[in-house]
Parts: C-alpha cells; sequence; structure tokens
C-alpha cells in the first residue's frame, strides 16, 4: 500500500501480465505506481506526473523504450528520474545503446523484481 510520500514508478511494457505483476510488487514495497502498454502512453504519463523512477520495456509499440529514455533525458533538468530498462535485448551492443540512451541499469527478462528493486534502493540520493 503506497503512503502518502511514497516514490513514484512508473512501468511501461506492452505485456499486460507483466505489468499486473509489476503493479502488485512495487506497490507492495510501498511505492506509488502507474502504468503504461506503450512508448507514446508512457511519456504522456511522464510528463502529467514526474515519476522519480521509470522502467522501460525498450521493444514497445508506436515508440520504443530508447527513444522514451533519450525524450526524458532531453527535456528534463538535474531531477532526472532514474531510467531502468527491462527488456529480452540482450547482446552488448543493445546494452551499450540502453546507456547511450540514459538508463542506469539494463535487466535482461525475465529479470528478478527484487533485483530491480535493489538497483532503485541502491541508486545514489
Amino acid at each position: 500500500m503506497p503512503t502518502a510520500n511514497a516514490e513514484r514508478v512508473l512501468i511501461a511494457d506492452d505485456d499486460p501480465n507483466l505489468l499486473d505483476a509489476y503493479l502488485l510488487f512495487f506497490e507492495g514495497q510501498g511505492y506509488e505506481v502507474r502504468t503504461a502498454s506503450d512508448g507514446v502512453e508512457a511519456l504522456g504519463q511522464y510528463w502529467a506526473w514526474l515519476p522519480a523512477i521509470v522502467i522501460l520495456d525498450i521493444q514497445m509499440p508506436r515508440l520504443d523504450g530508447w527513444t522514451v529514455a533519450k525524450e526524458i533525458r532531453r527535456l528534463t533538468d538535474s531531477a532526472a528520474p532514474l531510467l531502468l530498462a527491462v527488456t529480452g535485448l540482450s547482446t552488448p551492443s543493445e546494452r551499450a545503446e540502453s546507456i547511450r540512451c540514459g538508463f542506469a541499469h539494463h535487466f535482461i527478462k525475465p529479470a528478478p523484481l527484487p533485483d530491480i528493486l535493489a538497483a532503485i534502493v541502491s541508486r545514489p540520493s
């Protein structure tokens, strides 16, 4: 159950089952969560809500996660969110592209949710 001062997490993935799992897990950890099913919706949710943490699939309809990340980085100031990629893409060049686009981490599906949480909790303040 999110608390009044819970951190906001936006999660975008085109797999509704994964979105449900993320939602249950992160709300259970006390985060306030919103979801999006494609990149365009993710950007809209980001600008409407300004979450501190954004978890993005890379291969989404309408706009991929790399493009969403670059747009968020292009238009945010020093209070930019923590960006985490969770994707089926696994080659070294795909990982490098995620980092180049502004992601702090590139997780390969199926990524254990506690590992994603550990990356969030251990980020620099």
